[in-house]
């Protein structure tokens, strides 16, 4: 406690710096949510991964404002002898492999993507069907760090996602049963519920990841079509609020977000942050001790995991 505090004013009664106009009308209720914003994804998109340090922050300064609504679209159900996406030239898994790096290289979200000749991803239904049963049988929240730590395990780590074993490990970290959740993710209810965000997805008239749409009370809003800057977000929020102005909550402290999310890259804190790359050390070095991180680097790019 400040050395301030302890002075006291007799003529205003109080103790301590503060106003003194004597009554002063405040509120302390939250914006009621009357958006929906529907974020529109899959595990194994990569401008998915590339857009989380703006998403994220979008939703740590404005979720106030919506209802945060992850939706699984169906990327790839299996590959076949005919084009997948032959716009970008991708007949065969292999053919991922250059379009992943370019995407991380120049995101700066690192992606490795060797897997996809090695040992490649076959379909990205399973992960997707575990993701639907962790949303209907635990919580939002939990089923977000499931597709957090299954893109980081997958781009980052190069492990293949839709193998069983390495889906049981990624929800066994959530604290869950793995074996549990991917055996009910293997039954009709798992792909139930798929269908349901396919035809979620339909309605809102997308076809690609990622996409965000935000609506309104009256079903009107905006869609915004791939990884953009904050201002696009910003501004459609704007739009569907109706205001010229929403008010942005402070970025929670470096140490609270990093206990969070376990693990963030430097592009996710210098998004955060508004920080340019050669000032992003000492500001790691200003805001956490030395115990409570640990720094390494994969691809060229650092991270720092959560000691804590």
């Amino acid at each position: 406690m400040s050395n301030n505090n302890m002075i006291c004013d007799l003529e205003t009664g109080l103790c301590g710096p503060g106003e003194s106009e004597g009554i002063e009308w405040i509120d302390l209720n939250q914006p009621e949510k009357k958006v929906t914003l529907y974020y529109v994804t899959d595990p194994i998109c990569s401008h998915c991964w590339a857009v989380e340090p703006v998403l994220r922050r979008f939703i740590e300064q404005y979720g106030d404002y919506f209802r945060f609504q992850p939706v699984v679209g169906g990327l790839l159900e299996k590959w076949h002898d005919g084009p997948i996406d032959p716009t970008n030239g991708i007949y065969k898994p292999a053919d991922v492999v250059g379009h992943w790096r370019e995407v991380g290289s120049h995101s700066r979200m690192p992606i490795d993507g060797s897997l996809m000749v090695d040992n490649p991803v076959q379909s990205s239904y399973p992960p997707s069907r575990v993701f639907k049963i962790v949303q209907k049988n635990h919580s939002e929240a939990l089923a977000l760090e499931y597709l957090r730590r299954a893109r980081e395990t997958l781009f980052v780590f190069n492990q293949n996602i839709a193998e069983k074993v390495i889906m049981i490990d990624i929800v066994n970290q959530l604290g869950l049963d793995g074996e549990a959740v991917i055996k009910e993710a293997e039954t009709p209810l798992g792909q139930q519920l798929l269908h349901e965000d396919f035809e979620l997805v339909r309605s809102l008239g997308v076809r690609g990841f990622p996409t965000i749409v935000m609506v309104n009370e009256e079903n009107k809003g905006v869609k915004i079509v791939g990884g953009r800057p904050l201002e696009y977000y910003v501004n459609g929020l704007k739009q569907v609020v109706d205001t010229e102005t929403v008010n942005a909550k402070q970025q929670p402290q470096l140490a609270d977000l990093l206990k969070r999310e376990k693990l963030l890259f430097s592009k996710e804190i210098e998004v955060m942050y508004d920080l340019e790359p050669a000032a992003m050390h000492a500001f790691i070095e200003k805001e956490l001790s030395a115990d409570q991180y640990q720094a390494n680097e994969i691809l060229g790019e650092h991270y720092f995991v959560t000691t804590k």
